[in-house]
């Protein structure tokens, strides 16, 4: 590792720009058992661009709607608090992730893709599972690679030894720390923990490639790492990533995953995949 290297990653951190400050207001609005559909609607009138996106978002396939919906209220209605705040952070997620990423060979869309792909997947799992997962898994799931955004240009800069130490058969995010100090899941760790994110989030974004090295084992952490492993595995998102991936064996054991719904998710994750990131024009 170059020298100073790290110190400069660490201020990359601390600058990267939060989401907007509507989006932590109406989270924190849903949370919030004394809120009203009123006060979130009256928010989020002044930030249109992600009222436009929950409303295409809500009259997309992927939630299958009888009618069509024309304001927010009626969007918190019919699905609830909480799924308004996946719609919130999906429409924020997006403005972050629909970018190229150097060093990693994703062009303009593909992390988004990848990531509500991941984000996907892993309800899915859950459903296929029956277990009751937290709403967390989503976000999770959708902000599992951030740390790529930060680094990108890193790995650009030593791309060279980065796939000298991948092609010795080690994992890419493994030749990352070798040659780096540090990898994109860390990083993107700090990035939650530094937007005081809970804590079961920043671990499940750490851990999301090395589930059993989580000081305890989470149901959270081990959706996200196997849902992010399946999206890999079947070409969305790969980049220069490649496919030296495999979901954990522990992993798969605690969640009692059998190969048959791995399948069947996967199919799906494709179908729904495509229709969520389509509606922002990724893909």
């Amino acid at each position: 590792m170059k020298k100073g290297r790290m110190n400069e990653i660490i201020s990359d951190v601390r600058s990267f720009p939060s989401m907007s400050g509507t989006a932590v207001k109406v989270l924190k609005l849903v949370d919030d058992p004394e809120s009203t559909a009123s006060k979130i609607e009256e928010l989020l009138r002044y930030d249109p661009a992600i009222t436009a996106n929950i409303l295409k978002l809500t009259n997309s396939a992927y939630f299958g709607l009888p009618a069509r919906i024309g304001s927010v209220r009626q969007a918190i209605v019919l699905l609830g608090w909480k799924r308004l705040g996946k719609l919130v952070m999906t429409s924020c997620v997006n403005a972050i992730l629909d970018k190229p990423v150097p060093g990693y060979d994703l062009p303009s869309g593909e992390l988004w893709r990848h990531s509500i792909a991941v984000s996907v997947a892993a309800e899915l799992l859950a459903k296929e599972l029956d277990i009751a997962a937290d709403d967390e898994v989503y976000t999770a799931a959708l902000l599992h690679d951030l740390g790529k955004l930060v680094l990108g240009n890193y790995v650009k800069e030593d791309l060279q030894a980065i796939e000298k130490a991948a092609g010795e058969g080690i994992p890419f995010q493994v030749a990352e720390r070798e040659v780096l100090g540090t990898d994109h899941a860390e990083i993107g760790g700090r990035l939650l923990k530094s937007w005081s994110f809970p804590e079961s989030l920043v671990k499940s974004v750490r851990w999301h490639h090395e589930p059993d090295g989580a000081k305890e084992p989470s149901v959270i952490i081990d959706l996200v790492h196997v849902a992010n492993v399946l999206c890999l595995m079947i070409g969305i998102g790969v980049g220069r990533e490649g496919l030296r991936y495999e979901p954990s064996p522990a992993a798969t054991k605690r969640l009692g995953i059998k190969t048959r719904q791995l399948e069947l998710v996967a199919s799906q994750t494709l179908q729904w995949a495509n229709e969520l990131s389509d509606l922002f024009g990724a893909g």
